[in-house]
């Protein structure tokens, strides 16, 4: 007798079963994520969920976003770390769903690697349904492709898209910034998700490895790297649901850094001067901006330093909004004014992303 025929996709550098395992282990954590509205279960063509409660609304808008999480990446696969960068995934998508005002609804993911470590992949998948959990998210459905010849056995790359919904009378957004709001600045956890191309040639030149110990960082330096992106979904629906008509515009600090970002959700004709004062940037900025030889004013336009998230709210209700972010564990400060009106606007911030929106400065000496 001959043995079992060759399976040539197998042979080609393709493991099918490696996959079917990865999705029986990882089975439970996306099931812990599906409420009511999602109906069937994992692994079906696509997933289904349940929007017969937009039924109740006036006018539902649908709000998506798609996102990555970069070259933060090759830090987690440098250190075989795996459990925190889905985090980082869902911050990066569904972060930039709340932004317009609406509250999640479902997410997809989509893991691209080189050979399929069933492991491994439930392992990154756990961590974004967990964070899919904490923002009210429900992981809806995925792939995971194996891709030999084109990415090395254990390269992987992660991405995904949100869906939410928001009232048309209800979206947040340049239309209702006024002369005189006030701008308030949410503390970030780190680096988040943006800027590593930059961290990993900053290590490269000062001779730093991802598991080297430093002392200026305070710990492993690829672990202290590997922070996970603050999740600002959660609190920040709470605050709109709790504080209706306070809260204008926000801003998701991501690629671009802060100016870049709040410019986008400016109205035209309006200027920002942000006092960064009001802050002082975490170590793991100033400790890099160090061994890389530059000042912290010149990385402005890539990280994010210290503050990830910006909502723009009405004068009367700064106290409120910063008070009530600052209790829910996002801490909130003022950190400037919107001004309309004519003005120089040389060193501003304009125009970013194809957006013709205001124009940020970031002015003064950051706190120590």
């Amino acid at each position: 007798m001959t043995g079992a025929p060759a399976n040539p996709y197998s042979e080609a550098g393709v493991d099918t079963a490696a996959g079917d395992r990865a999705v029986e282990l990882m089975k439970a954590a996306v099931a812990r994520t599906h409420g009511s509205e999602v109906l069937g279960g994992v692994g079906g063509f696509a997933g289904l969920f349940d929007v017969s409660a937009l039924l109740g609304y006036t006018r539902p808008l649908l709000a998506t976003s798609t996102d990555g999480v970069g070259t933060k990446i090759a830090i987690a696969q440098a250190l075989d770390k795996h459990d925190t960068i889905g985090q980082d995934l869902v911050g990066m998508v569904v972060d930039d769903i709340v932004v317009v005002g609406a509250k999640p609804l479902f997410m997809t993911d989509y893991i691209a690697c080189g050979r399929v470590v069933p492991e491994r992949i439930a392992t990154i998948v756990g961590g974004i349904a967990r964070a899919c959990a904490e923002t009210g998210t429900a992981l809806v459905g995925g792939e995971t492709a194996e891709h030999p010849g084109v990415m090395q056995p254990d390269d992987y790359d992660l991405a995904g898209a949100a869906v939410g919904a928001v009232e048309a009378d209800a979206v947040l957004g340049p239309e209702r910034v006024q002369h005189g709001d006030v701008v308030v600045a949410i503390a970030s956890s780190g680096l988040h998700s943006n800027g590593f191309s930059l961290v990993r040639s900053i290590l490269a030149k000062h001779g730093v490895g991802y598991t080297d110990r430093s002392d200026e960082l305070g710990g492993v330096v690829g672990e202290v790297l590997l922070e996970p992106t603050r999740l600002y979904t959660a609190p920040l629906v709470r605050l709109l649901d709790e504080l209706p008509g306070a809260v204008h515009a926000l801003s998701h600090v991501t690629g671009g850094g802060i100016a870049a970002n709040l410019a986008r959700v400016l109205p035209v004709g309006s200027w920002v001067e942000l006092d960064r004062s009001t802050w002082s940037p975490q170590p793991v900025f100033r400790v890099l901006a160090e061994w890389g030889g530059v000042a912290l004013a010149e990385t402005e336009g890539t990280w994010n330093l210290g503050v990830g998230m910006i909502a723009i709210v009405a004068p009367d209700a700064a106290s409120s909004v910063t008070h009530a972010l600052t209790a829910s564990g996002l801490p909130a400060w003022v950190a400037g004014r919107v001004t309309v009106g004519a003005r120089d606007l040389d060193g501003f911030e304009q125009g970013a992303k194809g957006v013709d929106g205001g124009a940020v400065k970031l002015v003064g000496a950051f706190a120590d």
